[in-house]
């Protein structure tokens, strides 16, 4: 343990003498970066207000979880999830990620206005699983919360 700490500030102390007077350039840089992204999540929060959900966006599904059935392994199960935004502000999906390698998501990458529908499609490789199965897609936006997920289920019979 004390080595642990001894290497800590000694890494801290020689990267911060090699930042050098370059402190201020990195945190300008950070700073740009970051302001570069502030279209694309607004977040009300802050020490001196409440949480105000009414200035995000807000994506409901048609379906959260859709059930394919029963298909045969090697399959490959294609669903669209539809989705509207009932917010005040245009919604923007910045990624959409699944629990597995198996299922690849796709969806709009241009911002959905106040009012207007989307879809996200899912596509499900049976190669290799069998029985019941269940895959999350998970979708990060700025919302509250930022990250819902929708599901693909249903019974995969092996070969």
């Amino acid at each position: 343990m004390k080595n642990y700490i001894f290497f800590t500030i000694i890494t801290f102390t020689l990267l911060r003498a090699a930042c050098g007077g370059k402190k201020s350039e990195a945190v300008q840089e950070i700073r740009t970066v970051a302001s570069g992204n502030a279209d694309l999540v607004r977040n009300p929060i802050s020490a001196e207000q409440p949480l105000d959900t009414n200035l995000l966006a807000r994506i409901v599904f048609e379906e959260s979880t859709h059930n394919f059935g029963e298909v045969k392994e090697g399959k490959i199960v294609v669903y669209n999830f539809k989705f509207k935004n009932t917010g005040k502000v245009p919604l923007n999906i910045l990624r959409a990620r699944s629990s597995c390698g198996c299922t690849v998501p796709e969806w709009p990458k241009e911002p959905i206005a106040p009012g207007e529908t989307g879809e996200i499609s899912a596509k499900f490789n049976t190669e290799g699983k069998t029985e019941k199965q269940k895959k999350l897609i998970y979708v990060t936006a700025n919302t509250y919360p930022n990250e819902v997920s929708v599901a693909l289920e249903g019974f995969v019979k092996p070969k």
